[in-house]
């Protein structure tokens, strides 16, 4: 081991040390499971499953799940934990230990500031679901036809006032939570809310059974026609499969900075993925009978849970309980997910010096800052177009202007980042011992896939989104 090496080490020992953990595997999976189940499987997941035919998609995306997502997410908890502080600072260190160029820190940078500007618009739309929490519960939707309850939409996005109340509301939580601690504060609440979203889940599973039109939504979901789904379609599945693990953007490397070093990544990250698609298929079995039921359209796009399923609550018995209780769902998906996009910001800030409230305070309040955009973006600035001259962006607001930075830049340069760095820059030991495979066939094609086949599927992805 080189002089240079060696001093890394001790330096990476020394911050551990004094970095706090979780407390158990079961806490990172849940911790990490939350992050990743959010409005991406609640809301995205089953329009976008509508928009491409259903079956023939689901298959697809759990293949992409398992070649581009899984292998990346466990590249990515390993280099937190080897670094075992922030991803800005740990990239570095790490950079240092395994004799590369110190220009791969970038790749924090890129993470650093794609989780601050998704969560500024990401709190906005987790308010809706504050909102819509309250709407159900005064029975707004009973009886309401498909204008009335477009309209209600409308007029929310209308109110800069009202946006901006729940928007500050959200962000208060999330700070709230997180500058708490580590176990104090996020593990706990997680601790707390995932077992809710699941129980939640599942009730309404349950409630989508008697209601609904579950067979057909059974079919729709896991009969396969593979003509209904085409290259667009593919690429879509592809692209979802590598955003809702939550990859990409420095998340799971400052949650894996926390990770004991006895617990196994490789068992850990298949456990992770299994819970966030059976999240993603539940909501999808929640959400389709109703929508079956009622004779609505399944493909009808961002507005299936705004508009499309208040419709069927709204038209069908214990309507406004259930979806009083699936915004709550809604809600609790959006919080376990925006606490791990601000943490981050907030351990970086610590590793400065700031304390953790002052840190996730400071943190809340600039992202916060930077969401009043968004929040705009919908009614006062909506005719601001700051980049109609480039034909690319011609007619889109500041919010679809950081959507497309975070979703179509950002995230897949930060996955391709991270496999080529595990895959090319790290020893293939080091990789092998980090991550727990142990030698023979499944290391050997694990780390194929992620030299590979992982960075080729993200750059198809990043070249198709750039049109």
């Amino acid at each position: 081991m080189s002089s240079i090496e060696s001093a890394s080490s001790a330096v990476v020992s020394r911050e551990a040390a004094v970095h706090p953990q979780w407390s158990s595997r079961l806490a990172f999976i849940l911790a990490a499971t939350g992050s990743a189940v959010g409005l991406g499987n609640i809301w995205k997941f089953p329009y976008i499953t509508g928009e491409n035919g259903g079956g023939a998609f689901v298959l697809v995306y759990l293949l992409c799940i398992l070649v581009v997502g899984l292998p990346i997410l466990a590249a990515e908890i390993l280099l937190g934990r080897r670094s075992g502080c922030s991803p800005i600072k740990g990239m570095t260190l790490l950079a240092r230990r395994d004799a590369v160029s110190l220009r791969w820190g970038w790749m924090a940078w890129v993470g650093f500031v794609a989780a601050f500007v998704l969560l500024s618009f990401y709190s906005v739309v987790g308010g809706w679901s504050l909102a819509y929490i309250g709407l159900a519960a005064q029975g707004f939707f009973s009886g309401a036809d498909a204008a009335t309850i477009g309209g209600l939409f409308g007029q929310l996005l209308e109110d800069p006032g009202a946006l901006l109340l729940w928007h500050s509301v959200f962000m208060l939580l999330v700070v709230l939570i997180t500058g708490s601690g580590v176990r104090a504060g996020m593990e706990r609440s997680i601790k707390l809310l995932m077992p809710l979203l699941f129980v939640l889940l599942l009730v309404l599973v349950g409630y989508a059974a008697v209601r609904g039109n579950f067979a057909q939504a059974l079919s729709f979901l896991f009969s396969p026609d593979f003509s209904k789904l085409s290259t667009e379609g593919v690429l879509t599945a592809l692209g979802h499969a590598f955003f809702t693990l939550s990859t990409g953007i420095c998340v799971m490397m400052a949650y894996g900075s926390y990770l004991p070093p006895q617990v196994n990544i490789a068992r850990t990250v298949v456990t992770i993925g299994l819970l966030d698609t059976l999240v993603a298929l539940l909501a999808g079995l929640a959400i389709f009978p109703l929508v079956f039921a009622n004779g609505l359209e399944p493909g009808a796009g961002p507005g299936l849970i705004f508009v499309t399923l208040p419709l069927a609550f709204g038209q069908m018995t214990g309507g406004v309980l259930f979806g009083t209780l699936f915004f709550i769902l809604l809600l609790v998906a959006a919080v376990t997910s925006a606490i791990s996009m601000i943490e981050p910001v907030v351990e970086w800030l610590e590793d400065k010096g700031v304390s953790r409230m002052l840190g996730a305070l400071m943190s809340g309040a600039m992202i916060w800052l930077l969401g009043v955009c968004t929040v705009l973006s919908f009614n006062v600035w909506a005719d601001f177009h700051p980049l109609d001259f480039m034909a690319r962006f011609e007619g889109k607001t500041l919010f679809d202007l950081f959507d497309f930075l975070v979703s179509n830049l950002a995230l897949p340069i930060g996955g391709l980042a991270i496999a080529l760095y595990a895959g090319w820059a790290m020893k293939p030991q080091t990789l092998r011992d980090g991550i727990g495979l142990g030698d023979g066939a499944v290391f050997t094609l694990f780390h194929f896939v992620l030299r590979f086949l992982s960075p080729a599927a993200v750059l198809v992805v990043f070249v198709y989104n750039l049109g």
